[in-house]
């Protein structure tokens, strides 16, 4: 005998349901991160509804690449960071949960200790790709990406990609690779010290339209 019922999906698990930054994340959950981009009051209702304090900032008109626009500023988002930022909503949402199902669990896997700050270089930058003259805008360039050296424990120790990437073997190592192929989850690019030499001692990590994990 066959019962109909009523089945409750999580919205993550549907491409086309509201993000809801407070639930476990889902098969479509970066995909739905990616859709923010499209729909800026959905994107700041799910950051007031995860509890994230930003600050919207006045729009700046993209003009030859450069510009601001649904953005906000804010100086933590599940951890604190070295300095307050400005950053696309999406991209906000995207640190959110990053921080909370990556980055403190890899922390408590391999230190035993949770992460208490994220040390940052910077999101919004009006420059090319490398800083070259020719070429495509970054992602910085509409402050869509933030570029990130390292971490402080809740413990007070330090690990830095300059530092501690290169020892694979060491608990810090481990834990900075796993950060790696975990942020791969909800942002769209992310580039580490094994893309090439310009990120030999940070992360990048973009909601841009262009998709690849390195």
């Amino acid at each position: 005998m066959i019962y109909a019922g009523i089945v409750t999906v999580p919205s993550s698990w549907t491409p086309w349901g509201p993000l809801d930054l407070t639930e476990e994340p889902g098969a479509f959950t970066r995909i739905q991160l990616a859709g923010l981009r499209e729909e800026p009051e959905a994107c700041f209702a799910a950051l007031e509804k995860a509890g994230i304090e930003v600050s919207p900032q006045p729009r700046r008109p993209v003009e030859n690449g450069c510009g601001l626009v649904d953005t906000a500023r804010v100086g933590q988002v599940a951890a604190a960071y070295s300095s307050a930022f400005v950053a696309t909503c999406p991209l906000i949402a995207a640190l959110y949960l990053f921080e909370r199902h990556v980055l403190d669990p890899a922390a408590r896997l391999h230190l035993d200790t949770g992460v208490a700050r994220v040390n940052h270089v910077g999101t919004y930058n009006c420059r090319n790709v490398y800083g070259r003259t020719m070429g495509r805008r970054s992602e910085h360039a509409t402050a869509n990406a933030i570029d990130i050296r390292g971490f402080v424990l809740d413990d007070g120790r330090i690990v830095s990609l300059a530092r501690h990437w290169g020892d694979a073997r060491s608990a810090e190592g481990a834990f900075l690779r796993e950060v790696n192929d975990g942020a791969c989850r909800f942002f769209n690019a992310v580039l580490g010290p094994d893309y090439n030499a310009a990120h030999r001692d940070h992360f990048h990590l973009d909601m841009g339209r262009w998709r690849v994990c390195r």
